[in-house]
């Protein structure tokens, strides 16, 4: 059952979007909301904490979590924690430099998370300077990534058309190029994370940017980085 702006994905699995500039480019973002094992919430990358968009939530039931996956997939968690003072907020370990005003509960990088167990597995993707971890929701074998693959479909604008077919992900599901050449700081490390995740129970993929990956969704994440598999055999 749909509540507004939340659209019902599998079950225990809802996502929202909204529009989103990122260097000019005319693209979405999305916010996945995960049902936990209690019959709480997570939050998964809020977008804006609007009163429809907090009546959608509230009517799934009690927002327990929120989760920063990465460096950049925060800007509106901290109207979402004082809303939800209750609900425990999770980022990256070095988020905290960056965003001092948030009372981060627990990094990404320390104890599993006592709620989770047995319902989401959290991986780290390793190498990665944006800091990401993706999680994957086993009752419905949904992944949920921020920024680790793109998959935006056929987005309308001279200069969005422009941009991602120059970084090799419009109209295709891969990782800007930009992002090829600069996020990563150990590759290898990387490479190893990457395989740790496909070997992961997943059936569906929820991406940042962009529209899920419902068929197939395994091969199109292997495909994204099959640039990688060739980057460490030649290293």
């Amino acid at each position: 059952m749909a509540h507004a702006s939340l659209t019902p994905l599998a079950d225990g699995v809802w996502i929202d979007t909204a529009p989103v500039s990122i260097l000019g480019t005319r693209l979405t973002a999305t916010m996945t909301v995960l049902r936990l094992g209690d019959g709480s919430l997570l939050l998964h990358s809020p977008l804006a904490l609007t009163p429809e968009r907090r009546a959608a939530v509230e009517a799934l039931g009690a927002v327990a979590h929120l989760y920063a996956p990465n460096l950049y997939h925060h800007l509106r968690i901290g109207e979402w924690a004082a809303a939800f003072p209750r609900a425990r907020l999770h980022a990256p370990a070095s988020l905290a430099r960056k965003r001092p005003d948030l009372r981060i509960d627990r990094s990404h990088d320390t104890a599993p998370e006592p709620a989770f167990a047995g319902i989401i597995d959290e991986l780290p993707i390793a190498g990665l300077r944006l800091g990401e971890s993706v999680l994957v929701h086993r009752p419905s074998r949904t992944l949920v990534v921020a920024d680790l693959v793109h998959n935006i479909g056929t987005p309308q604008g001279a200069w969005t058309k422009l941009y991602t077919r120059a970084m090799g992900f419009y109209d295709r599901v891969a990782l800007s190029r930009m992002l090829r050449f600069t996020a990563f700081s150990d590759r290898a490390a990387a490479r190893r994370s990457l395989d740790a995740l496909l070997a992961l129970s997943f059936e569906r993929v929820v991406v940042g940017h962009g529209a899920p990956i419902d068929a197939g969704a395994r091969e199109a994440l292997a495909g994204a980085y099959a640039w990688l598999a060739r980057v460490d055999r030649s290293s």
